[in-house]
């Protein structure tokens, strides 16, 4: 069978992500920095609003483009929030953000179209770049995971196509700042390209960073949300796209022959939802950050995070493999950095979890 698998589906790699995901399945209580996902739960208005949902016979097909009353909502916040003006029909709702991102890349790319991407990156990103056909081209943001945009404008070839940021940035937590971003719509509007902004971590940002949306200013820019980590609904798969007209209705019409529609239920539920400020999460996790940051710097050279719920400590000159390896055999689990990168030197944790796991965590990781 497997030599009957297509070239396409051939190029794509297993996520290290998910093999540390499984490998916490076997383990007794471990201290799990390797999940993504938020650890508080759904708020209670927003699952009432889903089982009231369910409860009504809202479980069947929704419209492919989502349910106008979403739309609407989602239109309020992308114009209140992030300076992004449209109307309901500006607006997809994704099967999450990865949805978005996966419809995005196969309605731009075409085999031999190149794809500007900041390393670290999002693991989705260059997989599915290579899946479509197109070249991921790497821009290095080490060592302090900024994003050069001189490095953006030399990586931009006639191939070119798009370029993708992401901030807050998963892996690094680093916060792409507002000055930055617009020199990169600037080399954008001068090559003529698109540029994919994944801003689902945009609720959390730390000391005094502000969050900004590059599609306010740049309108060749799809905008990227969902309510995974925002809401703690990663399991919901509701997400929103935001961008140029005809890039989003080749999307809606990919989509119908894809996912079809996002959750109907939560659908319902994601229009009381983006009501629900869980800001207080977001303070919760920059006192965490501290904890973690200030425990590992004595030990490793780290950079302080100012967004998302990551870390990405450098803990070997090399290849951190071997580091990795003696942290899941005193059960810690972490991702290491090769997954997201074409460097092996640092490791991704995630402080989402409680204290007491980060203070123990800190203490096993130090003394290896």
């Amino acid at each position: 069978m497997a030599e009957l698998l297509s070239d396409r589906a051939r190029l794509i790699e297993s996520s290290g992500i998910r093999r540390v995901f499984d490998l916490a399945a076997k383990l007794k209580d471990p201290i799990n920095f390797s999940i993504g996902q938020p650890d508080f739960p759904v708020p209670e208005a927003v699952r009432e609003a889903a089982r009231e949902a369910i409860s009504r016979g809202q479980n069947r097909y929704t419209p492919t483009q989502g349910i106008e009353a979403l739309r609407v909502r989602v239109a309020r916040k992308l114009y209140e929030r992030n300076g992004i003006a449209g109307n309901a029909d500006d607006v997809l709702i994704t099967s999450g953000s990865s949805g978005g991102i996966f419809l995005a890349f196969a309605a731009l790319l075409n085999p031999g179209d190149e794809i500007i991407i900041p390393d670290p990156y999002f693991v989705m990103y260059p997989q599915l770049a290579s899946f479509f056909g197109a070249k991921p081209v790497l821009v290095d943001t080490y060592p302090d995971f900024a994003l050069d945009p001189a490095r953006v404008a030399a990586a931009v070839t006639p191939r070119t196509k798009m370029i993708v940021v992401n901030s807050p940035a998963n892996p690094t937590g680093a916060v792409i700042d507002e000055s930055t971003l617009r020199a990169i719509g600037q080399i954008a509007a001068r090559h003529g390209l698109v540029v994919l902004s994944d801003e689902v971590y945009e609720t959390f940002v730390y000391d005094g960073a502000r969050h900004f949306s590059l599609g306010s200013v740049y309108p060749n820019t799809l905008t990227l949300n969902a309510l995974s980590k925002s809401h703690a609904a990663t399991g919901w798969r509701i997400g929103y796209a935001h961008g140029p007209r005809p890039l989003l209705e080749k999307m809606k019409e990919l989509q119908q022959y894809t996912f079809v529609c996002a959750p109907s239920f939560a659908q319902e539920a994601a229009i009381v939802a983006l009501d629900v400020d869980t800001s207080d999460h977001a303070r919760d996790y920059a006192r965490r950050r501290d904890m973690i940051y200030d425990g590992l710097r004595e030990r490793f050279e780290v950079n302080r995070p100012s967004g998302a719920f990551y870390i990405m400590p450098k803990v070997h000159d090399r290849d951190a493999t071997e580091f990795v390896e003696r942290a899941i055999a005193a059960n810690v689990l972490l991702i290491p950095g090769s997954v997201f990168s074409t460097r092996a030197t640092h490791v991704r944790l995630s402080y989402a979890v409680s204290d007491e796991k980060i203070q123990r965590g800190i203490e096993i990781l130090t003394g290896l």
